[in-house]
């Protein structure tokens, strides 16, 4: 079995910086793209910027063909270089597909096309829960699509291959993420129900850690504790892609070097979505403090 596509070897970062006389070194990054079928990528937003507040983002929420996790794999693919393709015509030294759905279907096409770092959020994601759970009993939620494409189980055995991975489709949390019903009796109902059938599986029941395989999901965290300890009686490790993929973009280049004359400025955030913007500023703005940034509306 071939690994997953988010297990591809990255393109290098690429940068006027990364060479010097004597060789190459390790490239500055300055400009990222980000994008998302919706407002959930803004949780990568927000934790790269709290953790690597010099660099600019590009951020874009397709927001008129949300949810991608409904879609086949070739509509993802689409829809995927057209986002980026809108988000790279200004120049940019990394791309970002904090979509679960888009990392699991569209990164060989989005490798292909750039000559620049292109990184899903499986491969990282999958790191994060190999190293946060003891027992090798992992549970995966996420979209439709991301769960069929069982991207989350390769990536995890390539890592462990004694894992035992258990996947979950639970797709109405984007729609209820979207509302911005994060602690909401419809969101508790909708939790139950997709866990009672799930936890109800002896195998199941012996995970201690979950993969929140949809960046829109990290807003249900307190929610998802609270049911899932009283479904369980103990608490669950949750693994956040969002956080993930920082750590990894961290790990890949250093920070820019401050001086007394040049202190690090802090990057600009742009934020540009495809539909509704007046929703996309109020839902978006629990997720990611959006008086940072004017958003835009675009065409793709």
């Amino acid at each position: 079995m071939s690994p997953p596509a988010d297990l591809a070897a990255p393109h290098p970062l690429t940068h006027p910086e990364a060479s010097t006389a004597t060789g190459p070194s390790r490239p500055v990054l300055r400009r990222i793209a980000v994008f998302d079928s919706g407002v959930g990528g803004l949780t990568v937003v927000g934790a790269v910027h709290a953790a690597l507040p010099w660099l600019g983002i590009r951020f874009l929420g397709d927001t008129a063909r949300l949810p991608y996790g409904t879609k086949s794999a070739s509509t993802v693919v689409k829809y995927a270089l057209q986002a980026s393709a809108h988000l790279v015509a200004q120049p940019v030294d990394a791309l970002v597909v904090a979509c679960n759905t888009a990392s699991a279907c569209a990164l060989p096409e989005l490798r292909a096309a750039y000559d620049f770092a292109v990184l899903g959020v499986i491969e990282p994601g999958a790191e994060a829960a190999v190293a946060a759970s003891r027992s090798g009993h992992i549970g995966v939620i996420g979209t439709e699509r991301t769960i069929a494409t069982n991207a989350y189980p390769q990536a995890i055995a390539a890592l462990n291959p004694d894992a035992c991975v258990y996947s979950a489709a639970t797709p109405i949390l984007v729609s209820l993420a979207e509302e911005g019903w994060f602690d909401h009796p419809a969101t508790e109902a909708a939790l139950r129900a997709y866990f009672g059938p799930w936890l109800a599986d002896p195998a199941v029941r012996r995970i201690d850690t979950l993969v929140l395989g949809c960046t829109h999901y990290p807003v249900f965290k307190p929610i998802l504790r609270r049911v899932l300890g009283e479904m369980l009686g103990r608490e669950l490790a949750l693994v956040d892609s969002a956080e993930a993929v920082t750590r990894r973009l961290a790990e890949l280049v250093p920070p820019p070097v401050a001086t007394a004359s040049q202190p690090l400025a802090e990057g600009a955030i742009e934020l540009l979505a495809t539909d509704a913007v007046e929703r996309f500023v109020r839902v978006g703005g629990l997720f990611f403090p959006i008086a940072k940034a004017a958003v835009q509306l675009v065409d793709l």
